[in-house]
């Protein structure tokens, strides 16, 4: 498994400042620069890696989220 703060971001930060502005809220910086949501879309897809490998699998799938 890669070190999480070694991952480069996974997300567009202005997506998710435009999903959260649509919402009607406001996004604090630190959702966007620091490694809370990146670490949370990592551990997401570690799992999804996991179990796709568990079913003898090399292909992520839908399922596997």
């Amino acid at each position: 498994m890669a070190k999480k703060n070694a991952v480069e971001t996974l997300f567009v930060k202005s997506k998710v400042r435009e999903y959260i502005k649509g919402k009607a809220c406001n996004t604090s910086g630190a959702v966007l620069d620091g490694p809370a949501l990146n670490n949370a879309i990592i551990d997401i897809l570690d799992k999804a890696i996991s179990r796709a490998k568990a079913n003898n699998r090399k292909t992520v799938q839908e399922k596997d989220l």
